[in-house]
């Protein structure tokens, strides 16, 4: 009985190894190719199970999904002759996994390297047509149709499909940002003097406008004084020639005290005056 049980079990299992190897399962993330012998028999598979003879096929799995590269600083030469060390990195997918496969034999790390070659040389045409400020401001669809424009087919010879190509940073070498800094400050320096100078100009005009109006200000108040003045004066004179006119000798006495007032009693004056004559005429007569 157990004689018979144990080729029994050994067939079982030798039936279920061959079905397992038959059987290989592809995802919705893969790409897979089926070969005999080597030689490629398929690579279109959709997700699913599906079926291989054991031994005499093998099947080989791909990613189907985007794939990303970092790629180190390159140096590219812009339209002004400058340098420009530039990072990037690359978007890619494998869309034609046979393609892919045969131009690469499958490796992921020589497929990278490939592309990246290709799109140095489409990132060294694309910013030899422009400026650092150009390449600055460059949109992300501007950069990967200049780049497919020159590399495109080189890239679908790999098998592969360019999805995005980001430049992470830009910079000057040491030497050429020396010198573009000096340039940029200088150019500062213009734009502070001239901003300097434009503000002293309108200053200027603004002091002399104020001064102007100051001016004009200060000569109508003095016109306007000086006719106040004058009319006060008139208003002045004209009751001082009433009052004579109707008390002569209140007039007279008025009068002298006003010159008694500002003639004696002041600093360090000197007054030679006779006694008897006509200025102490009140002070003579204090009665009347």
């Amino acid at each position: 009985m157990a004689g018979r049980i144990l080729p029994i079990l050994i067939g079982a299992l030798v039936a279920f190894w061959l079905l397992m190897s038959a059987v290989f399962q592809v995802q919705e993330t893969e790409f897979a190719i089926k070969f005999r012998f080597s030689e490629i028999v398929k690579a279109d598979y959709q997700p699913g199970l599906h079926f291989m003879v054991p031994i005499v096929n093998t099947v080989r799995k791909f990613d189907r999904r985007v794939l990303t590269r970092n790629y180190p600083a390159e140096q590219f030469l812009t339209s002004e002759g400058k340098m420009l060390n530039v990072d990037f990195y690359v978007k890619w997918r494998v869309s034609d996994v046979g393609q892919y496969y045969q131009s690469t034999g499958g490796d992921e790390e020589a497929g990278a390297a490939r592309l990246a070659e290709i799109v140095k040389d489409g990132l060294k045409g694309v910013i030899a047509k422009r400026t650092i400020q150009q390449v600055v401001a460059a949109e992300r669809a501007e950069f990967i149709g200049d780049i497919l424009q020159f590399g495109g087919e080189s890239i679908a010879q790999l098998g592969l499909t360019l999805v995005d190509v980001r430049v992470k940073r830009i910079d000057l070498p040491t030497n050429v940002s020396e010198s573009v800094f000096n340039r940029m400050r200088q150019d500062f320096l213009r734009v502070a003097s001239q901003l300097r100078a434009e503000g002293d100009e309108q200053a200027q005009r603004i002091r002399a406008e104020a001064e102007r109006e100051r001016t004009e200000a200060l000569a109508i108040g003095n016109r306007d004084a000086e006719k106040i003045r004058g009319e006060g004066d008139a208003v002045a004179a004209a009751t001082y020639a009433r009052m004579y006119q109707r008390y002569p000798e209140f007039y007279s006495f008025h009068r002298s005290l006003q010159a008694y007032r500002r003639a004696i009693g002041q600093p360090n004056d000197v007054l030679v005056i006779a006694p008897d004559g006509e200025f102490f005429k009140y002070m003579k007569q204090p009665g009347r």
